[in-house]
């Protein structure tokens, strides 16, 4: 289905929806690594709208540690889960950090970056509660991360789970992902009593699809692929343009528009 076919069927702003985003490849186009990617001012703007519009019910979702996704979008703290639930704000600012346990972490990453050790292109990359392995500057590396980290993970007997991304593999401890994120932000104001609209990329978005689609709101999909969401945007730049049209049409968001343009 097409963004065009799509647009209809989604919420309108100014209904009664909460709004979870994640972000590399959903709000933002991917880069090479993950400190390559741009923010441009427009998109803060757009996100402080509709976060606005929405009475404070919009979070960000990301596999990105919270004070990275802070530095991305400047101004308004904005409720977010980072590192897949891993750690989570709640909207009056509050940080929850879920730690590893019965998992060494220092030796974690030692045999980590002995794994890796000696491969051109691969970036470990130590968020504190996860361990991601990049290969998208080394593609042919795949199967050496995906070996190398299964057998890791495997070791740990349970304690841990292999993530897979977009040319990412990342470890985490089991039992949290953005499906357990969203699912606490809705359990909380201002999310509680509203319907959640989670629009993702990848692989890790599938399980904030399963919550959403539990709870009777709206998962959007973006880009190709299988999928549980039930809509579908093309890429970066329709989700942009359909925020944009959504907030256009909601007569309460050109109200609070209007107001900031008198101030």
């Amino acid at each position: 289905m097409s963004s065009q076919g799509t647009a209809a069927a989604l919420p309108t702003a100014g209904e009664r929806w909460a709004f979870f985003f994640d972000i590399d490849g959903t709000l933002l186009e991917l880069a090479e690594t993950p400190s390559g990617v741009r923010v441009d001012g427009d998109l803060v703007a757009l996100i402080r709208r509709l976060h606005d519009c929405a009475g404070g019910a919009v979070a960000l979702i990301s596999g990105r540690r919270v004070d990275d996704v802070d530095a991305l979008f400047p101004g308004p703290r904005l409720p977010i889960a980072g590192q897949h639930g891993m750690e989570r704000r709640d909207a009056g600012g509050s940080l929850h950090r879920h730690a590893p346990k019965n998992v060494d972490w220092p030796r974690l990453r030692a045999d980590v970056d002995a794994a890796m050790a000696g491969k051109p292109g691969l970036l470990v990359e130590d968020k504190g509660l996860t361990l991601a392995v990049h290969y998208r500057r080394a593609p042919k590396l795949r199967r050496h991360v995906g070996k190398a980290l299964g057998d890791l993970v495997a070791e740990a007997g349970g304690s841990l789970r292999l993530q897979p991304g977009k040319c990412v593999l990342e470890v985490k401890p089991a039992g949290r992902d953005k499906g357990t994120a969203i699912a606490e932000f809705m359990a909380e104001a201002p999310f509680r009593g509203r319907l959640p609209v989670f629009i993702g990329d990848d692989v890790t978005d599938e399980y904030g699809f399963g919550v959403v689609n539990a709870l009777g709101g709206c998962s959007i999909k973006v880009g190709a692929g299988r999928t549980a969401a039930r809509a579908r945007l093309d890429g970066v730049a329709a989700v942009r343009a359909w925020l944009e049209a959504l907030l256009a049409r909601s007569p309460a968001c050109n109200e609070t528009g209007k107001e900031e343009e008198r101030r």
